[in-house]
């Protein structure tokens, strides 16, 4: 096998490289010349292909990414912000938590199963590196038409797979979404999300420091899965009649991935090492570089000591390889030792492929000869950074005018119930236990709140009951419709979903998923959403503490709808009183806070009912979301709720027939005055929550909402006699619908359409 030495780059300066096969542009492969001052190995060529990539160097988005550090201000519960494997807040007693969401949605749809599965895996090595113990995941996830044969294929994989991987790894999957639309039908998102716990003194990060400490390569042995992998799959759009680049999806090992797990929270709370990194998109190529150019600055490389799966792989690949299940730690030369014998203790292989030295280069060899002579922040942090054109396209205002109000709305008693049964079976609004009872969510016996609540609640501290609530959430047909206002309404949502739940919103990660940023219009939409989050977070005081940029979700010239997907966490110091979504207690009196107005555009009524996209998503008045997540703890603490829900998509009429799906227990109801029946069910008006308050809490719920000047609107009664939800004042009737026939509908779409 012929090696592409240093020596041969300086020898034959012109000959000819396939750099436009690995992704990089012509001006590039020059700059790449520039900064060696001769031309590359193909060793350096691929390590620069893979970590330049859209999905590794973030060189279309870091010029607006800056707002979320420069705009957004750092609070007091901050440990590590953005630019680590994953951001670390206090949450009080001496406890952190580490928590970020990823994408892995491009090859989730060339290989269902493993895409989602090591989307699982690479989420959790994110958090291990940290220095936490992984305590639980989540995922939103987005497909296309539920009718189309092939949204079986990538659904039923993906959630294979997601439960597959996180199931053996004995993690509970404690929420996410289920979203359907036509606009993802070629580029389905697969977002993970994972949560970890540990004490402020049990913190890493990723830098080699230490002159002649060793680099020790630890997990799963290397091989040819994954050559390319996400960090190239994920940086080019898919043609119309697949994906243009089809490298090998990688395969994953949950059982290798739960000894690593292990393994590395034991090394790193014996003190044997000093700094640690996964190996995820460009793997070897990263991990060595980014650590390097974290560190002292400089690190040598034997590549001939990696230990394969496969013999034939060649120099080049084994750089790219994106296998999982892989980390890499650095190490004093006394420790190290100590290092393999916990390896060996849990059966996970290892071995020093480098070591550390202030020469500020990066250097690889292969069975002595040099391959790669770099200087290692070139590689990982000093890519290209491009300030894309982007113009708001003239079709937005075509869309922005063509508003839901000439749409038909039900006028009588009987087409308010029947579009009450039927937007409770639609594929967005109905049960999701179909997808969930896949996953294990009450594994390691901490989880207190799972799907369908508001945020999934974990329990950090068995002692004292502290814990943290997390919620994703994103309607991207809101986003499509402003992008501004759609991103700040998808952080609201978040906000509000785990403020229900009773914990105080703390901190937020995105994922922000996106079409091709070569294209103008997309670029617009991504720099709205970004400014419009970064301004929302700023007015909220909720730092961000990182997250991941997903172009490329594109087939053809068709983008996906603009999908940032916000998830925040919060705090609450005792699990015990966190408030559920079921009421269970006669005579409980209902109530709606917030205001309801006619904003039907981008609804889910609208969507499911006439496939109807366009207007102006709802109002947002942000300093009034913070007042309502103000009532919802003040609540909680106070025990002045025996249950409450957001309300978001499908209106109040989704948020009643969930809570009554939830008990089991019958409710009367009456339309506020005021507002006509249909308005009050399906209305998206953002900033409300639902409210059951006991009677002998009510004078003192009064009180707090007065004070804070938040408007506040009974409506109805639990009745522990009935099992059906009576609603009168409709169009001059009532109407009844019964509880059990609700849930019968709304279990049966998911399985009708995949089971």
């Amino acid at each position: 096998m012929s090696i592409d030495k240093v020596s041969d780059a300086i020898a034959a300066p012109e000959t000819s490289q396939p750099y436009a096969e690995l992704g990089l542009k012509k001006d590039e492969y020059e700059s790449i010349r520039e900064i060696l001052g001769r031309r590359p190995t193909s060793s350096e060529l691929a390590m620069y292909s893979v970590m330049w990539s859209e999905h590794c160097s973030y060189k279309s988005s870091k010029v607006h990414l800056r707002q979320f550090g420069d705009k957004v201000p750092k609070n007091d519960s901050m440990l590590v912000g953005i630019g680590e494997n994953a951001g670390v807040v206090d949450i009080g007693q001496g406890w952190a938590v580490t928590f970020k969401v990823e994408s892995h949605n491009h090859p989730s749809y060339v290989e269902p199963y493993q895409g989602a599965a090591t989307g699982i895996g690479g989420i959790v090595r994110d958090i291990i590196s940290m220095g936490a113990r992984p305590v639980a995941v989540m995922d939103p996830l987005r497909f296309g038409n539920p009718e189309n044969s092939d949204t079986r294929r990538v659904l039923t994989g993906i959630v294979s797979g997601i439960g597959g991987y996180g199931n053996c790894l004995g993690l509970p999957n404690i929420g996410g979404e289920v979203v359907f639309d036509p606009s993802y039908q070629g580029n389905p998102l697969v977002n993970a999300l994972c949560i970890g716990t540990m004490k402020h003194k049990d913190i890493h990060l990723a830098k080699a420091t230490g002159l002649g400490n060793a680099v020790i390569l630890y997990g799963a042995r290397t091989g040819g899965d994954g050559i390319g992998g996400v960090s190239v799959l994920a940086s080019e759009t898919f043609d119309a009649d697949g994906p243009a680049k089809r490298p090998s999806v990688q395969v994953g090992d949950p059982f290798m991935e739960k000894l690593l797990i292990e393994c590395t929270l034991e090394v790193l709370h014996a003190g044997l090492v000093e700094g640690i990194q996964d190996l995820g998109g460009a793997g070897i190529s990263c991990a060595t570089s980014e650590l390097a150019s974290n560190g002292e600055g400089g690190m040598h490389v034997w590549l001939d000591r990696v230990l394969l799966r496969d013999s034939t792989l060649t120099p080049e690949e084994i750089l790219m390889s994106e296998s999982q299940e892989r980390m890499c730690a650095v190490v004093e030369p006394s420790k190290i030792n100590a290092f393999m014998d916990v390896c060996k203790k849990w059966d996970v292989e290892a071995v020093v492929i480098g070591e550390v030295n202030n020469s500020g280069r990066l250097t690889v060899e292969w069975h002595g000869e040099q391959i790669v002579d770099v200087p290692p922040r070139s590689v990982a942090h000093d890519g290209p950074v491009y300030e894309r054109p982007f113009a708001r396209p003239d079709w937005m205002d075509i869309r922005n005018a063509a508003g839901p109000e000439n749409l038909v709305r039900p006028s009588s008693a009987a087409e308010v119930k029947q579009t009450w049964l039927t937007m409770t079976g639609t594929p967005n609004l109905a049960s999701k236990i179909w997808v969930t009872s896949q996953f294990d969510r009450y594994v390691m016996g901490n989880t207190i709140l799972a799907q369908p609540e508001d945020s999934g609640m974990i329990r950090v501290d068995e002692e004292t009951g502290l814990g943290v609530a997390v919620s994703t959430d994103c309607n991207a047909r809101f986003v499509a419709l402003d992008p501004y206002k759609g991103a700040q309404l998808a952080f609201a949502e978040s906000y509000r979903n785990v403020a229900v739940t009773g914990a105080a919103p703390l901190a937020i990660t995105n994922c922000l998923n996106f079409g091709s940023p070569e294209d103008p219009a997309v670029m617009w939409q991504f720099e709205r959403a970004v400014t419009g989050l970064a301004d929302a977070c700023l007015e909220m005081g909720t730092p961000v503490t990182g997250g991941n940029v997903s172009f490329y979700n594109q087939t053809g010239d068709v983008a996906i709808h603009p999908t940032p997907v916000v998830g925040v966490l919060g705090v609450i110091e005792n699990v015990e009183r966190r408030t559920p979504m079921a009421w269970r207690n006669n005579g409980d009196l209902i109530y709606l806070l917030g205001t309801t107005s006619d904003e039907l555009a981008g609804s889910e009524w609208a969507h499911a009912i006439h496939a109807h996209l366009g207007g102006h998503p709802p109002v947002l008045d942000l300093a009034a979301e913070k007042t309502l997540a103000e009532i919802l703890v003040a609540g909680s603490v106070g025990n002045l709720f025996s249950a409450a829900h957001d309300v978001s998509e499908g209106g109040i009429a989704q948020t009643i027939a969930e809570m009554s799906m939830q008990s089991g227990i019958g409710i009367r109801l009456e339309v506020p005055a005021g507002l006509d029946a249909f308005t009050f069910l399906w209305s998206e008006s953002a900033t409300r929550a639902v409210v059951v308050v006991p009677q002998n809490q009510n004078d003192e719920f009064l009180t707090l909402c007065a004070s804070k000047s938040f408007p506040v609107t009974k409506f109805g009664e639990v009745d522990l006699s009935s099992k059906s939800i009576e609603l009168a004042a409709v169009f001059g009737d009532s109407i009844s619908l019964d509880i059990a026939e609700l849930r019968t509908i709304s279990e049966e779409t998911l399985p009708r359409l995949f089971g």
